[in-house]
């Protein structure tokens, strides 16, 4: 799961949202025929953009000319995690999923301020958008090679979810910034601007995930293995890398068991039945379904028999 912030990606979040938003509209421009991606929040799910641009640009009290008036955050789930989506709920059920998901990790933006008031979705301003495709930019190693051209749609599972929210608080009173770095050890800080920890957010988004969906997460899918091969210590990246050759050994353990019992030949019930009553005889235990030998005593009044014919 990669979970990105940003001040915008392709207009000044300074001024109006205006272009921000027209932008998260390509798709619905670009293809006529299929059903328009609405807006939607944690209570609306047909929010019309205009509704939504208003919203934001009239949630700017008191906030100056040269300050954010909106945030972009990127929820951008991996292949794998795209395919389970659809492998249990199918497309459309997919895309469902993945809004709700959206407003489970917008509670979770609230929570990680810290702040009084400030305890869920509901206490934000804020509007997602759902986009089935990304596309090359100029900055793409395949564009730079002629490979391909800006504009092209990448290939392969592409689905992500696109959220504007404002600056202020729903109030229109509390000042909220995610690109706060304090993360509480300046307390007069934190309380007029409130805390943000920005990686607790990103490790949070595969952790909601993987519980809300049952998703099996590898090691070398995680945050906390990406984050530490980026930025961690010599030590640190020498510990995942153990740490990760660990479960994938594990792992392919666990195949092979798994693989030998898949052809391991299985006795039908009248090769069970001849090994128990196998077992019975030499044991010495009674198995009455066998038939009684003949006693020693009757061939031995025999043998006497024919033992006085003869002294005759």
């Amino acid at each position: 799961m990669y979970i990105n912030i940003t001040d915008s990606e392709t207009a000044d979040n300074k001024g109006s949202s205006t272009s921000l938003v027209h932008y998260l509209d390509k798709e619905n421009r670009a293809d006529k025929e299929i059903q328009p991606e609405l807006w939607f929040n944690q209570e609306r799910g047909n929010i019309q953009s205009f509704d939504a641009m208003r919203a934001l640009d009239n949630n700017v009290a008191k906030l100056m000319r040269t300050e954010a008036k909106f945030f972009l955050i990127n929820i951008s789930p991996s292949q794998k995690e795209i395919a389970w989506l659809k492998d249990h709920y199918g497309e459309q059920g997919a895309k469902e999923q993945l809004k709700a998901y959206a407003v489970k990790m917008m509670d979770e933006y609230a929570l990680n301020f810290k702040r009084p008031g400030i305890n869920s979705s509901k206490d934000l301003l804020w509007f997602g958008k759902l986009e089935n495709h990304r596309y090359y930019g100029a900055k793409d190693p395949e564009v730079k090679q002629g490979l391909k051209k800006r504009g092209d749609r990448k290939p392969g599972e592409q689905m992500h979810i696109q959220v504007v929210v404002s600056r202020k608080d729903i109030t229109n009173k509390i000042k909220l910034s995610p690109m706060n770095n304090s993360k509480g050890r300046n307390a007069a800080h934190a309380q007029k601007m409130g805390q943000f920890d920005r990686s607790a957010f990103k490790q949070c988004g595969e952790t909601v995930f993987d519980k809300t969906f049952h998703f099996e997460r590898g090691f070398a899918d995680t945050f906390r293995y990406a984050n530490e091969q980026k930025k961690g210590t010599l030590e640190q990246r020498m510990a995942s890398h153990s740490e990760r050759r660990s479960q994938e050994s594990g792992q392919q353990q666990e195949r092979s068991v798994r693989q030998r019992q898949k052809f391991q030949p299985v006795k039908t019930q009248a090769q069970a039945q001849e090994s128990g009553s196998f077992l019975k005889l030499v044991t010495g235990k009674a198995d009455y379904d066998v038939a009684p030998s003949i006693g020693r005593k009757k061939k031995k009044r025999k043998q006497n028999e024919q033992d006085q014919g003869l002294s005759l």
